[in-house]
């Protein structure tokens, strides 16, 4: 499926995440708010707490798609170092945004924990624009077109659903599911036969699973053309029927 909607790309960054002690779970979330919005999700990457490794993925990324989003590095410790990053790969310096203090300073205030630690939750690159945290204060920020998220999924979430009028989607992609007890290798070259007939408009995908002694596979149909994918879907069937299944049609993915 081809189109000229506004894309997007992942950059998930921390040492946690790759060593397997931390399991991601800010990724799945954010393609389908994407998603939801119209901007098609290309790409995630995963890279370590390490300089050079963040500011080449970043340049590399926000060169290629409409919007890139990264998740993790923006703590107090001195292993976040996403701010230092972005500010590097766009070659400008790093400063202390003074709203960013001023909110901290709110929220600390009469607690006596303000450190210098927690300030550097405040550097930003040159031009940047806070991304609001209305969870734990602490913010995020955009520059250009790369925005700065918390790893924390709880406070990405809100922070990420706060964009919603920075970002400019299109058309919105619908899927249907035709699901059967047909095994892929009975249906392979039918299938692709069928996608070469479609053409691009249509996304056909297959998701086999085993469960209880049986095999069931899913074809996953995904199009902005609601007609076109529907009647993809009833073809779909009719392959699946001439083999012998009893296909079942539902929206979305059929969870």
């Amino acid at each position: 499926m081809t189109d000229n909607a506004p894309t997007a790309a992942l950059l998930i960054i921390g040492n946690e995440i790759l060593s397997g002690r931390t399991q991601d779970a800010n990724l799945s979330f954010i393609a389908k708010y994407l998603g939801d919005l119209g901007i098609r999700f290309r790409e995630a990457r995963v890279v370590p707490d390490v300089e050079a490794e963040i500011v080449a993925a970043i340049n590399a990324l926000r060169a290629r798609y409409t919007y890139v989003f990264t998740t993790g590095g923006i703590g107090p410790t001195h292993d976040d170092i996403t701010a230092e990053c972005i500010a590097k790969a766009f070659g400008v310096p790093l400063l202390r945004h003074p709203e960013a203090v001023r909110r901290l300073e709110a929220h600390y205030a009469g607690t006596g924990l303000l450190n210098e630690a927690r300030l550097r939750m405040a550097n930003v690159p040159e031009g940047g624009i806070l991304i609001d945290n209305p969870v734990s204060t602490a913010p995020g920020f955009q520059i250009g077109n790369v925005f700065v998220m918390a790893g924390v999924p709880k406070i990405m979430q809100a922070m990420l659903t706060g964009l919603r009028d920075r970002l400019v989607g299109g058309p919105v992609v619908r899927t249907k599911s035709v699901i059967s007890a047909i095994p892929e290798g009975s249906f392979a070259d039918a299938l692709r036969a069928l996608q070469e007939q479609v053409g691009a408009g249509v996304d056909i995908g297959s998701y086999p699973s085993f469960g209880g002694g049986k095999i069931s596979t899913a074809l996953v149909l995904r199009a902005t053309d609601i007609d076109l994918l529907a009647r993809t879907a009833e073809q779909v069937a009719v392959m699946l029927r001439s083999l012998g299944g009893e296909p079942v049609i539902v929206d979305g993915y059929g969870e």
